[in-house]
């Protein structure tokens, strides 16, 4: 073995274990909680019609977990189901069994012009959901109070690899995900007003689902956050025409992981490296699972961008400083978000 190759494999090695071991999340159910299938629905059923289906759906789901003696799982899907008015939730879809699966609308979907879907990463399941839930909460909070026309959707929708685990290495798990996604991204065009402007916000593991996820023009933007790489080397291999985003706060973790493939494992260019070709956007001194916490720059840039030329992310450089400027949504939201430092460079048309 030449010194070349040796020194890749024990960078790749080295990465390999810097994302297994760093801030390990696991809190997966096991295989065996039981479950009702779940609802098919014909491709003309209106989103009232699904969420009403799927709330039994989950109350079936809870009361099975319950007698098989999984009380945590139980508790969890009871939480699930209720709304904070008591009236219920909205999920288009939900499977209970395993690990589950749970795709949840915060909004009115059909009268919302700017749709985003939040595609989470690793260790995403219906028993750490409620962490999922929170981030989309707060994009679509942080939207109703620029843009009321607004709908975010939390697409749990596909079996997300462990963080300590051989499956987040590579992408097998994103490509079954992408097989998903793009379908669901296409039907929800359909639910929604013509010519809504969707986006796909992608953490951490879901930057590889969406970066491989074939979309129409449908979706305007494509944003990668807390992204390990995506397997592709550039912009220019990812199957959309969607602008393209990419994102990292100060401190996040992950930039200090080894940004390479080798043997189809590891996810090679950092999509926040300027020869990667994303236009970069700043996110402050987020932490790995800050990216959407009230008050921070990387929400109040997420939120430019799905909103669109009318409001675009502040521009940033490919590795954020913590001192970069926040992409502040108004005056008020600058001078108090905690990381956020005046919003004092010039807006850049949206392409």
């Amino acid at each position: 073995m030449n010194t070349t190759g040796s020194r890749l494999r024990r960078t790749v090695l080295a990465g390999l274990i810097a994302a297994a071991v760093v801030l390990p999340l696991s809190a997966a159910a096991s295989p065996d909680v039981p479950a009702p299938k779940p609802v098919a629905f014909a491709g003309t059923a209106t989103p009232e019609i699904r969420y009403t289906a799927n709330l039994g759906n989950i109350a079936d789901a809870a009361r099975m977990a319950q007698e098989a003696g999984r009380t945590g799982r139980a508790a969890k899907l009871r939480a699930m189901a209720q709304g904070s008015d008591g009236s219920g939730r909205h999920f288009l879809s939900f499977d209970g069994r395993g690990g589950g699966r749970a795709v949840e609308v915060l909004g009115d979907l059909e009268r919302a012009d700017r749709v985003t879907v939040l595609v989470p990463g690793s260790d995403t399941t219906l028993d750490t959901y409620q962490r999922f839930r929170a981030g989309a909460v707060a994009l679509e909070q942080r939207l109703q109070a620029e843009h009321p026309n607004s709908a975010v959707v939390a697409w749990l929708g596909y079996d997300t690899p462990g963080t300590v685990s051989t499956t987040v290495l590579t992408a097998a798990r994103a490509d079954a995900a992408a097989a998903e996604l793009g379908p669901f991204v296409s039907g929800l065009a359909g639910l929604s007003r013509p010519g809504t402007r969707i986006s796909l916000l992608c953490h951490s593991y879901g930057s590889v689902v969406c970066a491989r996820t074939r979309t129409g023009p449908e979706v305007t933007d494509l944003v990668l956050y807390g992204s390990p790489g995506t397997g592709a080397a550039s912009v220019s291999e990812l199957p959309t025409r969607a602008q393209v985003w990419a994102g990292r706060g100060s401190a996040d973790w992950i930039g200090n992981v080894p940004h390479v493939r080798f043997g189809g494992v590891g996810f090679g260019t950092d999509p926040v490296d300027p020869a990667f070709g994303a236009r970069a956007f700043a996110a402050g001194r987020a932490g790995h699972s800050d990216y959407l916490r009230p008050g921070t720059a990387s929400l109040d840039s997420l939120a430019r961008i799905v909103i669109g030329p009318a409001a675009t992310a502040t521009p940033a450089t490919a590795a954020p400083a913590p001192d970069a400027p926040a992409a502040a949504a108004s005056a008020a939201a600058a001078s108090s978000a905690p990381d956020a430092a005046p919003a004092t460079t010039p807006e850049v048309p949206h392409a």
